[in-house]
């Protein structure tokens, strides 16, 4: 079964800059005063060692992310490991829900950085605004997002020189005694008190390591992973953790700690000792542009988990659907929507250790997945292997508890309260799911229609032998007859009787396609003065059913009759309906569904998979697309029409067929088509507009229908009209 699958289109530059500047961002702002005020001079060695450890976890992620270079991360490492079931789902969602937090941490950063040039700004909305931003750049592609983090990569790195070089080389900057003003680096003597101060800070600030685990989710869009992820995992953590110490060197041994401990301003604050005017700017944007970068990386970070976790069904399917740049805009919605909720805490604080404690727990597991794939895959291609196994993610594993145990209690317990959350819905959607399945096959047989509105005198055996095909397909559906007389015509015994015999006629030439499929049949007959008035309040009155499947009438008098009728459904958005332009129909073993992405032609997906599971029959999926597109394109053109299949199928079935076919003229390209291969039936989506100058289902349909040798069924789908206005107004809007 075939699965929804993200174009590699980052380069190794860009995947660099995804895990050094989105992890630099606003970490090392807002969070070394905070850190000052646990660890005071003693905060430098908590970044050396947090960085040294954090390259045994780097080196287990080099191993996962290029053997499974796919997004999620590790979910996918604890999914091949352990199987798809809590554990894996745990991961998943801890995994999206930390960088959504940090996605919310770095955007409270953001708005504390720009308060530096207007101090009375509001910093939540502000935050708020930020995230907005985000989620409309990330909806429009990750080559904008990985674009947009190089170029505010390099201004932050030019930054953060500034900053180093000026600190240790102007008069006013870095000083030993001010570091050390009591000649030590422990405020307290005492190992294990002092062991524990630097655990604590370790777990404050881990969160701003992991730009490594920001690789290792968007793995599925990096090119030449085999190579480009080790080399920027391992680039990207050596800047992190040189960066980060000489900051902090630079700032700590600037201004007394004392003054900068609980400030999320910390370096503005001590860049005015030794570099005021131009310094304070260049560091108060550099502040922004690092939130900025965060922001950027950890909400793409947090989407393609919430892309996973629905693309394997943990979470809602909808998640994992991509656009035409084939990005999954409704998990990136999502998540701007979460992260704009937890914004609203404001606690950077509180906000830091959920980060750190979410990604400990994902980091744990990831690195126990390692030990397990080794014994469970040992010859499977491992492009880069870690050194020194099993020490090196032993060592990642005992890191990681370690700093668990050091980090605050409350965000501790918040974590286990949103550990235990998941574990709720994971067990709840499994009860659901149950539940849903004994209670279709609780339910008796005839719950939903399929009408076929009959007339005596026309020939109805195709249009009655594919309804009956649907309605096999679909559970609990019958089929029914429906004939509709003017009331005249009952006003004697003798119209009486007529009815009465053409409706035993129509049941007797029709049923053995009943028979044959399994499904129930009957005909019904209802009063009314045209048959569209007939069709439209039986709908009405009956809000079971699912469609009406006519027949084109050959008659050309009767033609006009039949176009006002269906215009009359059409713009009343009743009901599903199917028309059948019949050239006759001895089989339907090969069905062509042209597919342009239009509203209606997805209804014709779906229906033509129902036709091809009943009947043994394979369905073709064709898209056109212009003559000089580029070579590049091609594969996104292809994505799309995958992208549509699944959308509506849930997968994408093992026997059909996909094509691009390139033609200026899309009704000439599939009639071609329809010629080429033979094919039995033709299922196609109508035109979506109302222009009148039009055919009823517009110009393209009215020429594959003439065109083509075999049947062409024309579907158009139910839609209120507002909902049709609305939606189209929004399509031509992009």
């Amino acid at each position: 079964m075939a699965k929804r699958t993200l174009k590699r289109q980052l380069n190794l530059l860009q995947v660099i800059m995804l895990g050094t500047a989105g992890t630099l961002g606003s970490g090392i702002f807002v969070l070394t005063g905070h850190a000052a005020a646990v660890a005071g001079p003693a905060t430098i060695l908590a970044i050396v060692i947090g960085g040294i450890l954090s390259f045994s976890i780097a080196f287990n992620y080099c191993e996962l992310a290029t053997t499974y270079p796919e997004t999620g991360g590790a979910m996918t490492y604890v999914r091949e490991a352990w199987g798809k079931g809590l554990i894996a789902f745990l991961v998943g969602s801890m995994d999206c829900i930390s960088s959504t937090f940090y996605t919310a941490l770095s955007a409270v950063g953001f708005a504390y950085s720009l308060s530096v040039f207007f101090p009375a700004i509001p910093i939540v909305p502000v935050a708020i605004a930020a995230i907005i931003v985000f989620v409309i750049l990330n909806i429009l592609g990750v080559t904008k997002v990985g674009n947009f983090q190089m170029v505010l990569g390099a201004i932050l790195l030019f930054a953060f020189a500034v900053y180093i070089i000026a600190g240790f080389t102007m008069p006013n900057g870095f000083h030993p005694q001010t570091l050390f003003p009591n000649g030590r680096m422990f405020e307290s003597s005492g190992f294990f008190p002092n062991l524990a101060i630097i655990m604590r800070t370790i777990a404050l600030i881990y969160a701003a390591y992991v730009g490594f685990e920001v690789i290792a989710d968007d793995a599925e869009e990096i090119r030449n992973p085999s190579k480009n992820i080790p080399i920027a995992i391992m680039v990207s953590l050596a800047l992190i953790t040189i960066v980060y110490s000489l900051t902090v060197t630079v700032a700590l041994g600037t201004t007394p700690w004392q003054q900068l401990a609980g400030s999320e301003t910390a370096l503005s604050d001590t860049i005015k000792v030794f570099f005021p005017g131009l310094g304070v700017t260049i560091i108060a944007i550099a502040g922004m542009v690092g939130a900025l970068t965060s922001i950027n990386s950890s909400m793409l970070s947090a989407t393609r988990e919430s892309f996973t976790l629905s693309r394997d069904g943990a979470w809602p399917a909808m998640l994992s659907r991509l656009n035409r740049v084939r990005v999954p805009f409704f998990a990136i919605i999502m998540i701007g929507v979460v992260s704009i909720l937890v914004t609203a805490i404001g606690a950077v604080n509180f906000l830091s250790y959920i980060t750190s404690a979410g990604y400990l727990f994902v980091l744990f597991l990831s690195n126990m997945a390692m030990i397990r794939l080794r014994k469970k895959y040992p010859y499977i291609h491992r492009p880069y292997k870690v050194p020194l196994f099993p020490l090196t993610p032993l060592l990642a594993s005992l890191t990681c508890l370690i700093v668990i145990v050091f980090s605050e209690w409350k965000a501790l317990l918040f974590t286990v309260g949103v550990l235990a959350l998941f574990s709720m819905y994971y067990y709840g959607r499994i009860g659901v799911e149950a539940w849903k399945s004994e209670h279709t096959r609780s339910l008796s047989p005839g719950r939903y229609r399929l009408l076929v509105p009959v007339d005596q005198r026309a020939q109805l055996d195709n249009v009655v032998q594919l309804a009956a095909s649907v309605a096999e397909a679909k559970p609990d559906t019958n089929l029914c007859l429906l004939q509709v007389i003017r009331e005249q015509e009952t006003e004697n015994e003798q119209g009486r009787q007529e009815i009465s015999r053409t409706r035993q006629y129509l049941l007797e030439k029709f049923i053995h396609y009943a028979v044959k499929r399994n499904v129930p049949l009957y005909s019904k007959t209802v009063n009314a003065d045209t048959q569209a008035d007939g069709i439209i309040e039986e709908i009405r009155n009956e809000n079971n059913v699912r469609m009406v499947m006519f027949k084109w009438p050959e008659n050309k008098k009767e033609q006009p009759e039949f176009e006002a009728m269906i215009q009359r459904l059409s713009k009343g958005g009743v009901v599903n309906f199917a028309v059948l332009y019949d050239r006759g129909i001895s089989q339907l073993e090969d069905i062509l569904v042209p597919v342009g992405g239009g509203y209606h032609s997805k209804m014709a997906v779906r229906l033509a998979e129902n036709l091809a599971s009943v009947n043994d029959g394979h369905v073709d999926y064709l898209r056109v697309v212009p003559n000089e597109i580029e070579e590049d394109a091609y594969e996104d053109q292809m994505a799309f029409l995958q992208e549509v299949v699944m959308t509506e199928l849930g997968n994408i079935p093992g026997d059909v067929g996909m094509h691009i076919t390139r033609g200026d003229d899309a009704a000439n390209a599939i009639i071609d088509e329809v010629h080429q291969r033979d094919y039995d039936l033709v299922i196609i989506g109508s035109y979506e507009g109302d222009r009148m100058d039009e055919p009823i289902f517009g110009n393209l349909v009215d020429r594959v229908r003439r065109g083509s040798s075999c049947s062409v069924l024309v579907v158009r789908q139910h839609e209120r009209p507002a909902a049709s206005w609305l939606r189209r107004q929004l399509k031509s809007s992009n």
